[in-house]
């Protein structure tokens, strides 16, 4: 067998690694029942302003990113899109939502929301940390 470092092995190999971790993982703990979920603010041109990407998977929603762009910022905005994707993952049956963030993002923000810390790695980036968050829904 030979191991190389590949900056792109392509989709094909891409999606095999993702299906046989999937495979493994619902073989441990059942249905994965994966699926994406979206919660975008538009101005009233459409102009997407904000937006929240995140994950539902085993009964869990992971929160990949909420953006909310300079002029929005302040706005309740923020705190519009975390409520409808709780809300959202509650309808998918999910009981709890987790993410990262960094502590000069918005950690404050997450735990003014009923999140609370679990983890944190100090000095990444340097001399900033990445901090784990949890809240049962």
């Amino acid at each position: 067998m030979q191991i190389a470092v590949e900056d792109d092995p392509g989709a094909q190999v891409r999606d095999l690694i993702d299906q046989g971790l999937d495979i493994f993982n619902e073989s441990k703990a059942g249905p994965l029942q994966a699926s994406e979920l979206w919660v975008i603010a538009r101005d009233d041109e459409g102009t997407a302003k904000a937006g929240l990407k995140a994950r539902t998977y085993f009964g869990w929603m992971h929160i990949d990113w909420l953006w909310v762009s300079p002029e929005a910022r302040g706005s309740g905005v923020g705190s519009a899109l975390l409520n409808i994707a709780e809300a959202q993952a509650r309808e998918r049956g999910c009981s709890g939502a987790h993410l990262e963030t960094y502590s000069f993002q918005a950690p404050d923000f997450y735990e003014k929301h009923g999140y609370q810390r679990f983890g944190q790695i100090d000095d990444y980036p340097p001399g900033h940390s990445c901090i784990w968050l949890k809240k049962r829904l």
